[in-house]
């Protein structure tokens, strides 16, 4: 199973085999697999910082799923805005372009488990981690927008409106991927506060919050 994962993780990475580029069949079964042991693998080392083993697990379980609800969340309006442009015939292989790229968020995450790890065996200070996974979080993303880019460059030759389409599914999904990541905190968890699956206030607006710290910041 292991040397299975591998396997596909390589294709994926690499867009060949059953991940190819193309209209072919999307492979749900190996791309589901692949985002939630990857996203499982870095959520359990996420959780780690202060050795607790159930934030730990809290954490495995919250990063997949943050991976799967927001892709979920965006994907009705992601085929309504495809039918609105007449792109439903490149349905499918817009899908694999998507799900692929999400797969690559996982794998990628996963690979920089040890890096996460480092950054807790390396310093105490809570800001530094919370800094530490945002830039591991942002080099997987970028390498999910890797695979995009390469499923959707025949798309997009083929009929320059799936460029609109992918721009739209990257602003939408980053909105609902920040909110959803907001009410699912905390994914680290401070030492100085009792382990929990969610915060008190999780239901909060994380765009208000933001604001919020931004004109304390600067204001005082």
């Amino acid at each position: 199973m292991p040397m299975t994962l591998f396997a596909d993780a390589d294709a994926l990475l690499r867009c060949e085999k059953s991940y190819r580029v193309g209209r072919g069949p999307v492979p749900w079964r190996g791309l589901i697999v692949l985002l939630l042991v990857g996203g499982w693998t870095y959520g359990a080392a996420m959780g780690a910082y202060g050795g607790r083993p159930l934030q730990m697990l809290y954490s495995a379980s919250k990063v997949p799923l943050l991976l799967v609800a927001s892709t979920l969340v965006v994907l009705p309006n992601f085929f309504v805005v495809n039918t609105l442009l007449g792109l439903r015939d490149d349905l499918g292989a817009a899908l694999r372009a998507v799900l692929a790229a999400q797969a690559t968020v996982a794998v990628a995450l996963a690979a920089m488990a040890p890096l996460a790890l480092f950054i807790y065996a390396s310093t105490n200070d809570y800001d530094s981690v919370t800094v530490g996974n945002g830039v591991i979080f942002a080099m997987a993303t970028l390498s999910g927008q890797v695979t995009l880019n390469r499923h959707y460059r025949p798309l997009v030759a083929r009929d320059p409106a799936h460029a609109i389409a992918k721009r739209m599914w990257l602003v939408l999904y980053v909105f609902v991927a920040i909110q959803l990541a907001w009410v699912l905190r905390p994914f680290i968890g401070a030492l100085e506060m009792p382990t929990a699956f969610l915060r008190d206030d999780a239901w909060g607006n994380a765009y208000v919050a933001i604001i919020r710290k931004v004109t304390r910041f600067f204001i005082g």
